[in-house]
């Protein structure tokens, strides 16, 4: 937590380009809501929801990203969760007309499920990010008037190994059976009046590469009787099999 620390002690510097004057300055934090659209990976794995992000996992996106995750430059938390929301809400204004709302014309409910971070990360980063980005892109979706709340829903049942450096093959093995859906009734909100067929359970991640780790959140959340309507993360991985076919080409 020592950047978090410097954050408050030293006049702040953008973690996406270092200038001074603001964790996250208005260029780079137009980087984060630069066009929030369906990004899925290519191939999807077996199980994986929709799944909309907001940027391309690079640029002063990917170091936003990291400062926060890796580097405890937890400030950065808001400037993170607005760009979840936004999604959030792209995601809902492109559905079919009576897709986002429950019968009698109110807004569906928004239960957003942060995927848990490993506890041994957690302990490392002194956080977990997903989580506070979850809950704080719901105080934002509720702030603009769309019902929504955090649903910690998810939990590890075992332990997994870092995902740095593994193909989809060996995510996927790494990740088989990692996930489990609480049984306890506390972890849950509430619906507001309404039943559990007017919610719209939204899984986040900060970013989607192969899309193993959200596809096996949502096998989890299906084996416990909750189908995810969608998964968003702030950002995506760019599509490596395009630049495999490119660098095959030039070697011909």
């Amino acid at each position: 937590m020592r950047a978090a620390l410097l954050d408050l002690i030293l006049p702040p510097r953008c973690a996406g380009c270092g200038a001074p004057g603001a964790v996250a300055c208005p260029s780079c934090t137009a980087e984060l809501l630069r066009e929030p659209a369906p990004r899925p990976p290519d191939p999807p794995p077996p199980g994986l929801p929709e799944c909309w992000s907001a940027t391309a996992y690079d640029g002063a996106a990917r170091r936003m990203i990291l400062a926060c995750k890796e580097r405890g430059r937890t400030a950065l938390v808001p400037v993170l969760a607005a760009s979840v929301s936004a999604c959030v809400t792209a995601w809902a204004a492109a559905l079919p007309p009576g897709g986002g709302r429950p019968a009698g014309g109110a807004a569906r409910e928004m239960w957003l499920v942060p995927v848990p971070s490993a506890r041994a990360a957690s302990r490392r980063r002194g956080h977990d990010p997903v989580r506070a980005v979850a809950a704080a892109a719901a105080r934002e979706l509720c702030r603009r008037g769309r019902p929504a709340a955090l649903a910690p829903l998810l939990r590890h049942s075992r332990r997994v190994a870092d995902q740095a450096g593994l193909g989809s093959a060996e995510r996927a093995a790494n990740l088989s059976g990692a996930f489990e859906a609480g049984r306890g009734a506390a972890a849950r909100p509430r619906p507001r009046g309404r039943g559990l067929e007017d919610v719209a359970v939204v899984l986040v991640d900060d970013v989607v590469t192969t899309g193993t780790t959200l596809a096996e959140a949502a096998r989890a959340l299906r084996a416990a009787g909750t189908e995810p309507a969608v998964a968003v993360t702030v950002a995506a991985t760019r599509r490596r099999r395009r630049i495999r076919r490119n660098a095959e080409y030039h070697r011909q």
